[in-house]
């Protein structure tokens, strides 16, 4: 949920500290010590992440706490400047972890302010499941906390105001409502449910729409055209129209004068709707919950800085050491680990974000070439203008109904896409890919960054294949990373600290990040069909980039076997 409101900082903070206190009563947890102004008695006091020279050079940095209310139940408080320092804003938050019946649940409410600007809010329900076992994901309830705080915060989304439950609209409030719709700096869906002929308003309201918008609370704003309203507003968006009972989600940035445009924004019919009404509620807030995850934050948002707790475990004392020169450089080498670890964590964050935005630009373009009459909407041999989000065209189980260009090489001969590289793996005889090509497939989504990263993939199988034809007759002088580093002349040179040999001993000893590595091989290979693949290629820019797995099985079997193309597998790094 991220919303805004007038509020001043503190009087946010405040009303946020008093609900989350009045919850965990209830639960309870016992009561939530107070948390108004600065943590004068906070055993911790660390420094801002280190990610540009204001955050460094700011004087006074995020104060942290850590409370144990409970067993397993932890509350974790932190506050101070946003990045950029004391005079771009502050912020505060509260991270709440509460167990559950398979792992443990985590409540995220962050409250941040701009020098000018209103006050943001953002809350994030997780469940982080543990054990072995597969578990079935389940989808995480709106929160009790949400529920409390929308009335009082009089929340807002750009134009529009964030309620708990429905509201009613007549014929006279219909304009308002259309330039709600149209107005740029709406984030959240806006729901409208049509009323079904001779049937009352208040009656089909409170019956039907009330329980289908149950799990929209925080996560878009919904509206109930009575009868007079309908007629309305039908005949401003003849291409957006909701009648007959159904129930229509409207995307942000809603063309009215565009026909193509109506058909992104989708309808839930009254059929469906009556046929199950709980099922229906989940299929509506679908696309709230995508938007919710996938939409970049806003700029104060993005600039408070991760949460980094300190260790718990007792520092060495300089002063009461027997050797003060050694504790000092014990200390030292501590700081320089924790502000690493502090550096890496927001570099995950803000690739997060760019991750983020660069799927909002992809998806915006994908919008506006699907109003060109010709271009996308409408089968053509025209070229497409923009990428193509969300199908992979020629893709098992995708039907092609889209007009969209073959897949073609860029201009050194090397694949652009995924969907291009997977089909010209026979270019290189002794790699054999085993892996599932949705998870290489799934980054072409991401198209502006996905071309760096297919053709980045292709140097390194290129040079995959170098290195196994020289293994297989012995002249290979080492391992792949070796032969990265020493590239012989003629080969296809790719860069060593982009070649990685294998995983941490934390993702060997941990079981379930071990199973992830644990990728399929011919029989011949191992008689379980299934290998650890440690070593992988780095096929984008940061620690958080795209990877490859592979198995170099060059003095075996002759061949080098890749078991996974996509996103970053699960380590310490991830969450």
């Amino acid at each position: 949920m991220t919303v805004t409101t007038t509020l001043p900082h503190a009087d946010a903070v405040s009303l946020a500290d008093q609900q989350l206190a009045d919850w965990l009563k209830r639960e309870g947890y016992g009561d939530q010590p107070p948390a108004a102004g600065p943590f004068e008695a906070s055993p911790y006091a660390v420094d801002p992440p280190v990610t540009g020279p204001s955050a460094a050079d700011s004087p006074d940095g995020p104060q942290v706490e850590r409370l144990r209310l409970g067993d397993r139940v932890l509350l974790d408080r932190d506050h101070g400047p946003l990045r950029g320092g004391p005079a771009t804003g502050h912020y505060s938050r509260r991270r709440l972890r509460t167990p559950a019946p398979h792992g443990t649940q985590q409540l995220t409410l962050t409250i941040a302010t701009a020098a000018a600007g209103p006050t943001w809010v953002r809350l994030e329900a997780e469940t982080h499941t543990t054990g072995s076992g597969l578990r079935t994901p389940c989808r995480v309830p709106v929160p009790e906390l949400a529920h409390s705080l929308l009335p009082l915060l009089d929340a807002t989304d750009g134009p529009a105001a964030v309620q708990l439950a429905p509201r009613v609209i007549t014929a006279a409030e219909v304009d308002g409502l259309i330039d709600e719709l149209c107005d740029p700096e709406r984030r959240l869906p806006t729901v409208v449910a049509s009323v079904p002929v001779n049937v009352p308003v208040d009656g089909w309201t409170e019956s039907v729409v009330r329980p289908l918008c149950q799990q929209l609370p925080g996560l878009a704003t919904a509206y109930v055209l009575d009868p007079g309203a309908r007629t309305g507003f039908n005949v401003a968006l003849e291409y957006h129209t909701v009648y007959g009972g159904a129930v229509r989600t409207y995307l942000p940035e809603v063309d009215p004068a565009s026909r193509y445009d109506g058909a992104r924004h989708p309808v839930l019919a009254r059929g469906r709707i009556e046929q199950d009404v709980r099922r229906a509620a989940g299929l509506l807030a679908r696309e709230p919950r995508r938007l919710a995850a996938e939409l970049p934050l806003p700029p104060v948002l993005a600039a408070v800085p991760v949460l980094r707790i300190p260790p718990s475990q007792p520092r060495p004392d300089a002063a009461s050491c027997a050797d003060p020169a050694a504790a000092r450089a014990e200390l030292a080498a501590l700081a320089r680990e924790e502000q690493q670890d502090r550096a890496e964590q927001q570099a995950r964050a803000d690739e997060l974000e760019r991750v983020r935005r660069t799927l909002r630009r992809a998806r915006r373009t994908r919008s506006r070439a699907h109003t060109l009459p010709g271009r996308l909407c409408a089968p053509s041999t025209a070229p497409v203008v923009g990428p193509v989000v969300g199908s992979v065209v020629g893709a098992p189980g995708v039907p092609r109904t889209t007009a969209v260009p073959d897949p073609v090489a860029g201009p050194d001969g090397n694949p652009d896409t995924f969907y291009e590289l997977l089909s010209r793996l026979g270019e290189f005889p002794l790699l054999t890919f085993t892996g599932d090509q949705k998870s290489a497939l799934a980054l072409d989504e991401l198209q502006c960054a996905g071309a760096g990263w297919a053709r980045l993939a292709w140097d390194g199988l290129t040079a995959l294949q170098e290195y196994a034809e020289a293994a297989v007759r012995g002249e290979a002088g080492g391992d792949f990373k070796q032969w990265c580093e020493h590239t012989p002349d003629g080969c296809h040179r790719f860069p060593p600290r982009k070649a990685v040999r294998g995983e941490s001993r934390t993702v060997h000893s941990h079981t379930k990040w071990k199973r992830e590595r644990m990728l399929p091989v011919p029989e011949c290979v191992d008689a379980s069909r299934r290998a650890f693949m440690g070593a992988h290629l780095r096929i984008g820019g940061g620690r958080t980039a795209p990877r490859l797995h592979y198995l170099d099985d060059c003095s075996g079997s002759g061949r080098i076997y890749v078991g996974y193309i996509g996103l970053h597998l699960t380590n310490t790094r991830t969450n």
